[in-house]
């Protein structure tokens, strides 16, 4: 095999490569011990039969002394079975083994991971060449990856994949399926899991272990930094350290041979003494997934272990749109989300989803469409789907004529001011509906997606925020309980500006005083009195603004109470169309009085 073959970007395929060597190898191995083993068996059946003598086939005979006590035989095997069984499985593995076979996933059904995908092949390629890459170029093979990343990024998707990829046997196991209340029993049973690995790899040139939420059993031990102590962790996740180092371990016969080379041993002299065989280390690519990396143990992330640890983090807005094109080639769905447009705009909608909720979604979407009576998803169910899945369900509420006159007029000051000082924002819900906690909503997203914000456009959410206490100020003089969430969305953003981000005159950080960054922040910025004035003074402008602004735009906050009164919600375009509609009747009015007056 070529050197040069190993770094490439796509998975080796060729009956070279130093797996599918090996394999082969070891299928004609078995065959001809199977042909040794059977060859007397066949010698004999095959003189009986050229020597015309009869074979006879069936059940051993029992004579008639022992029939009355077969019952009680029977029994006391049954009873010491129950008993010795269960205690003899108690230290067996716990895994599940997967051929290549019957896993279904492929490295092409990994959607939306980018550099991801080429950082596995390329380890998946120096597992596959082991040996070239250990004997041509001095090389260790890795032994361990550690996946990490949020729920639902894919991490034991890949890892399957690969497993299918490398067409070796998959060793499936959660860390919780290796505790148990017997002690000593879960590092026996991290034992046998590690056995069974070098056995499979043994067997068939490779395998690949996957542990799942590998923190359970490998958190950090006492004064290792990290993590939170649990009864005899340390020596579990000693157990573990020493399995990741098992891999040339010899097998059973290499050790027979040993014992009795080093017995013949005894008795010759020192330049004559015979030389056991090297051990051949087994092929084995052990993965372990965690969303909690910072609760490992330190020793776990030493060079030799899990030493290349490769993020899984949420997919991009390109990455989406990739994953919800492949996802809706699978479901049936109208001719319109056929359309580039409308699926980069749903790809746009879902940031901060994971492949797994992105699938979610469009199933959701599915129950929608059946609801309806539909038999394919639309538009409107992923709307639906995903208001339900972000904001919660419907619940009718039977709001008073004068309530919910009011909870529309504070909705409409939020979208009011979102759409006047919200310049880089999309409004995408206004509704009166109860969802959850929330009596009325609005729901803005960024038009772009972004990493960063600016100082003005913090600023526009704390307006924003205060859109709904602004509107009850200017059309009924006073406030009810409404802005309360409000209000502590405002303060927490000004909390940042003047506790964190140097964005109200101070560059001096709060968060410089201990605690992970932006803990606590509001009750850091509260405790002095300097910076309290600063947030004050932050909350009162962005109120006051809030308040001109929609006193000079009252026709665009009833146009948008008059239609929420009307309709109940308002979704995407039909906020826009409202609040242009208004202005464009305020435009006509005041052409008019122009003209009148001219």
């Amino acid at each position: 095999m070529e050197l040069q073959s190993l770094g490439q970007a796509t998975v080796l395929r060729t009956a070279a490569v130093d797996v599918a060597v090996y394999r082969e190898r070891a299928r004609r191995r078995r065959l001809a011990r199977m042909a040794i083993l059977l060859s007397p068996l066949v010698a004999w059946l095959w003189l009986r039969m050229i020597s015309g003598g009869t074979i006879t086939w069936g059940p051993p005979h029992i004579s008639a002394e022992l029939m009355p006590y077969l019952p009680a035989l029977v029994l006391i095997v049954l009873l010491g079975s129950a008993i010795l069984l269960p205690a003899l499985g108690m230290g067996k593995s716990p895994h599940v083994l997967y051929r290549p076979s019957e896993i279904e996933t492929s490295l092409d059904d990994v959607k939306g991971a980018g550099i991801v995908v080429d950082e596995v092949v390329k380890s998946l390629n120096l597992f596959l060449a082991h040996k070239t890459f250990r004997d041509q170029m001095g090389g260790t093979p890795r032994r361990a990856l550690l996946f990490e990343g949020p729920p639902g990024t894919g991490k034991t998707y890949m890892a399957r994949a690969m497993a299918r990829e490398a067409g070796v046997p998959f060793l499936f196991v959660s860390s919780s399926a290796f505790q148990s209340m017997y002690y000593g029993q879960t590092n026996r049973k991290i034992r046998s899991y590690f056995k069974a690995l070098r056995e499979a790899a043994r067997q068939e040139g490779g395998a690949i272990g996957f542990i799942e939420e590998i923190d359970a059993i490998g958190a950090a031990r006492s004064g290792m930094g990290g993590g939170t102590q649990r009864e005899g962790i340390s020596g579990v996740v000693n157990e573990l350290l020493i399995q990741l180092q098992s891999f040339d371990e010899p097998t059973r016969l290499a050790k027979t041979q040993g014992k009795l080379i080093d017995m013949v041993n005894r008795w010759l002299p020192a330049h004559k003494q015979l030389r056991k065989a090297k051990a051949v280390p087994a092929n084995i690519l052990v993965i372990g997934a965690t969303n909690r990396a910072d609760d490992l143990d330190p020793a776990l992330l030493r060079p030799g272990r899990f030493d290349r640890a490769i993020y899984f983090g949420l997919p991009s807005r390109s990455g989406r749109r990739e994953i919800i094109d492949y996802y809706l080639g699978k479901k049936a769905h109208d001719a319109e989300l056929d359309e580039p447009a409308k699926r980069d705009a749903l790809a746009a909608m879902t940031l901060g989803y994971s492949p797994v909720m992105l699938e979610h979604l469009l199933d959701e979407a599915l129950v929608w469409a059946l609801r309806r009576g539909g038999d394919c998803l639309s538009w409107a169910d992923l709307q639906q789907a995903r208001m339900t899945e972000e904001l919660g369900l419907k619940q009718p509420v039977e709001y008073t004529e004068a309530e919910l006159r009011t909870i529309a007029t504070h909705e409409a000051g939020h979208a009011t001011i979102a759409h006047l000082v919200g310049k880089a924002r999309k409004l995408e819900v206004l509704s009166v509906i109860k969802r959850g906690d929330a009596l009325g909503l609005l729901a803005h997203t960024d038009l772009e997606e972004r990493f960063t914000s600016s100082q003005s456009e913090i600023e526009a959410l704390i307006r924003i925020s205060m859109g709904g206490l602004a509107a009850e100020t200017v059309f009924f003089g006073e406030i009810t309980t409404g802005p309360s969430g409000d209000l502590q969305a405002a303060t927490l953003a000004a909390a940042q500006m003047v506790g964190s981000l140097g964005m109200a005159g101070s560059l001096v950080s709060l968060d410089a005083a201990g605690g992970p960054p932006g803990a606590n922040i509001v009750a850091k910025v509260l405790s002095s009195e300097e910076t309290k004035a600063k947030l004050e003074a932050i909350l009162e402008s962005a109120k006051d603004d809030a308040v001109r602004l929609l006193t000079e735009n009252r026709h665009i906050v009833e146009a948008l109470r008059d239609a929420l009164l009307e309709r109940d919600e308002l979704i995407g375009d039909e906020i826009l169309e409202v609040i242009h509609a208004a202005e464009a009747e305020v435009l006509d009015l005041r052409s008019a009085v122009t003209t009148e007056l001219a």
